[in-house]
């Protein structure tokens, strides 16, 4: 079975602050060193249930955050940016399953650092009438190209989302949310465990009995909600846009692929405002 992991880092076991997802202090390089842990557990997991070529994918900021020199030998990676898939660069036609691990909860609501796609730019992101999470977003995308999620990993808030979206899937409980920047969360040690156990569990799940693909209706109207007028104006010089409000635009996609596509460009336009 060939796996892509994708890897983020809000919902890995320790992490509470913005500090330590971002590159250039003590705290960031302890949370990128048990990113790398847990993205191991999982890959340990998956190839003890059979899965035989795995592909871990960085997602997290410029998607550099993994240490190439600890990571597991039997996985190739996925590191760097601009990519056309996103958080799902590296699934290609052999990929047979998904497995989600460090994701958080969407944003404007209360997770551990929740937030959707960009905590600077995008409040809300809806496709058509449903509002979307990094992970339904690009579960959807995975979808498209006719790959199930199969495993998630988070905190508490995450796993209530998502686990209705990918109702297959297995998860595993890393962290419980009190707010924002608080919560509890199990040791590394734990968390790690856990991860394997249920990586193993996920993957052999799909061998016994296929897991769906998730799939969202195509063509798709994607409607967002931005932080700031001043953004608004920005991401309306694209003439594929549509201003709903002070702070609300709108576009059609084909399919889901091209609104991630356009999704990550205004994500990119957005450095220019800060």
């Amino acid at each position: 079975m060939n796996i892509l992991i994708s890897v983020d880092i809000e919902g890995i076991a320790g992490v509470f602050h913005p500090e330590q997802t971002r590159a250039g202090n003590g705290e960031y390089e302890r949370a990128r060193r048990q990113m790398t842990e847990e993205a191991n557990a999982v890959i340990r997991g998956a190839l003890a249930a059979g899965a035989q070529d795995i592909a871990v994918n960085d997602s997290h900021g410029g998607f550099r955050n993994l240490l190439p020199d600890l990571l597991h030998p039997a996985a190739r990676m996925v590191l760097g940016k601009p990519r056309e898939l996103g958080m799902m660069g590296g699934l290609d036609e052999t990929t047979e399953a998904v497995m989600m691990v460090g994701y958080h909860a969407r944003s404007q609501t209360r997770g551990i650092l929740a937030h959707t796609i960009n905590s600077f730019a995008f409040a809300r992101v809806w496709f058509n009438q449903m509002e979307m999470s990094e992970a339904s977003i690009y579960g959807a995308l995975a979808g498209e190209h006719g790959v199930p999620v199969i495993f998630g990993s988070g905190d508490d808030v995450f796993v209530a989302q998502t686990q209705p979206i990918f109702p297959q899937a297995q998860f595993a409980e890393i962290k419980q949310a009190h707010g924002a920047n608080s919560g509890a969360s199990l040791s590394q040690q734990a968390a790690c465990s856990l991860l394997e156990k249920t990586a193993y569990a996920a993957v052999s799940a799909h061998a016994a009995q296929a897991v769906a693909a998730y799939r969202i209706p195509t063509p798709l109207r994607c409607r967002l909600q931005v932080q700031t007028v001043a953004l608004t104006d920005l991401f309306c010089q694209l003439p594929i846009v549509e201003r709903e409000d002070a702070v609300t635009l709108s576009f059609a996609a084909p399919t889901v692929g091209y609104a991630v596509r356009v999704l990550n460009s205004f994500s990119a336009m957005s450095f220019m405002m800060k």
